[in-house]
């Protein structure tokens, strides 16, 4: 299977983001979820030239499966700004399930009450045990069970594609 280049992808999004939610001069935040999603975001506040502060989330304390897989051992914490009635440019790298985007929607909401949240992923597995979409996608990929794609950065990002073992595990 051959992989999409994130530099495309990446001018795909900041097109779409351009011209879909910026037209409205409304006030404006990037945040990225650590780490590949901190990543893209990085790349895309650069490429929309946003004079908004970047901001970060690291979700480590809000994942529903905290009691099962432990911490995260390099918690970096979050950066964020006031976000009380700004639109949220919420960016990941890859969406699956949708269970990262709950818990960084849980700790936003934990920041202060945004007017509007905008989801933004460079790619879209589709596999989801959410009702959660992207507003904003790169691409969407069907992958088999055991697939999974990993983002490696910040410079350059590369996408790989990773394959599970039968526990979980990658092989």
């Amino acid at each position: 299977m051959s992989l999409p280049q994130p530099e495309q992808l990446l001018e795909e999004m900041a097109s779409q983001l351009q011209s879909q939610y910026m037209q409205n001069n409304e006030d404006i935040l990037m945040v990225g979820i650590h780490s590949g999603g901190a990543w893209v975001a990085q790349e895309l506040h650069k490429r929309l030239k946003l004079k908004s502060e970047l901001g970060f989330l690291d979700i480590s304390f809000y994942r529903d499966d905290f009691t099962q897989k432990g911490l995260n051992p390099q918690v970096k914490g979050s950066q964020l700004t006031n976000i009380e009635n700004k639109t949220i440019f919420l960016v990941d790298d890859v969406i699956m399930s949708g269970r990262t985007i709950r818990a960084a929607m849980n700790e936003l909401f934990d920041y202060g009450r945004p007017n509007k949240i905008v989801l933004a992923c460079l790619l879209d597995t589709g596999k989801r045990e959410l009702p959660i979409q992207a507003d904003v996608v790169g691409e969407v990929m069907n992958l088999k069970a055991h697939e999974r794609i990993k983002l490696s950065g910040p410079s350059p990002l590369v996408l790989s594609l990773a394959s599970l073992s039968t526990e979980g595990q990658e092989a």
